[in-house]
């Protein structure tokens, strides 16, 4: 593997000719999963990177490589790590990781008492946020902000989410609460064996991906008979 180095910094002004590559690499990349993602306009991109709110990587030569903002929900009590993406050229470096550790540092440094969530069906993601202190938790742990469910309307899996009350969906739930105890043993164990099983975790997200699938495509199967 060729050996590139990377700039990892806070977005600016100065960055905005690279948001919309960054968006049509958001729909592209969600396309090809063939899962959902809140649907992001250029405009929307740089204005985080107005407001200091997102981390950009570059190559040496200024080729832009990746991408990570931050979203505020219910008056900053819940804060989300949003929009992460990797050019596909770039996805063979590790990039991912870095970005989310730069990102995860923002997100402290600017709002510290805020608790971190994030919303993923992938497992890389999944064992990075672990990594960072985050433990898998329910959506009702999650903030209960309007705004933030609205954002979930472009997503294609949206209907399975409200047809479970915003209650769960496809996606997984991970949360990082700078009140936590440090010490509580239960969430220590949790969030080690959430590391240590990472690879049977994803082999159930796998099967709920399938399960939740398949019981929508039943319902409108039902739904077309009766029409």
């Amino acid at each position: 593997m060729e050996n590139i180095s990377f700039q990892i910094l806070v977005a600016d002004s100065s960055h905005k000719e690279y948001a919309e590559t960054i968006t049509d690499e958001m729909a592209n990349s969600a396309k090809a999963r063939g899962t959902g993602i809140a649907k992001r306009s250029p405009e929307y991109i740089q204005s985080k990177m107005d407001e200091g709110k997102a981390v950009i990587a570059l190559t040496s030569d200024g080729k832009w490589a990746g991408f990570c903002y931050i979203e505020a929900w219910g008056h900053g009590k819940y804060v989300a790590n949003s929009g992460l993406i990797v050019s596909p050229e770039f996805r063979k470096y590790g990039l991912a990781r870095k970005i989310k550790r730069e990102i995860f540092k923002l997100s402290r440094k600017k709002y510290p008492d805020s608790k971190i969530f994030g919303l993923t069906t992938g497992a890389a993601v999944m064992k990075i946020n672990s990594e960072l202190g985050y433990i898998p938790v329910s959506y009702a742990d999650l903030t209960d902000d309007n705004e933030f469910w609205k954002g979930c309307q472009s997503c294609v899996n949206y209907e399975i989410l409200m047809s479970k009350n915003r209650q769960n969906c496809l996606c997984t739930a991970m949360l990082f609460d700078p009140n936590a105890k440090k010490n509580h043993i239960e969430e220590i164990a949790l969030r080690e064996d959430f590391k240590k099983e990472i690879k049977l975790f994803d082999r159930w997200v796998r099967l709920k991906k399938y399960v939740m699938l398949k019981l929508s495509k039943s319902k409108d199967s039902a739904k077309s008979i009766f029409l």
